[in-house]
């Protein structure tokens, strides 16, 4: 892991970078993004949801979220650098493919 990826983006990149993104919204006192997905059932969002911790664990960089039937609230922090990084924007636009081929 690179330093570049555990600096902290100001608020400005951020929200710069979510521009770019669909949904994702930024909590600036939390010091996280997150995007409320919808799916057609529970099937579809807990495969997503399987999907993103497959990744997850593969970038070993793990979401915050919430799964109530067929939607999935997900957000990300970089805990160890103390808000959002790189790392997150990088996941987060990777969620958004996996999330349009997955149905939501």
């Amino acid at each position: 892991m690179s330093e570049q990826t555990l600096e902290v983006l100001s608020t400005e990149q951020v929200t710069q970078a979510l521009a770019e993104l669909q949904g994702w919204e930024y909590d600036e006192e939390e010091q996280a993004i997150t995007r409320w997905l919808a799916f057609h059932d529970f099937a579809q969002a807990f495969a997503f949801m399987t999907r993103v911790a497959l990744e997850a664990e593969r970038r070993q960089h793990h979401p915050e979220w919430f799964n109530l039937y067929n939607r999935v609230e997900i957000s990300f922090t970089t805990h160890d650098a103390g808000g959002v990084t790189a790392r997150d924007i990088e996941f987060a636009r990777w969620v958004e493919e996996v999330a349009a081929s997955a149905g939501a």
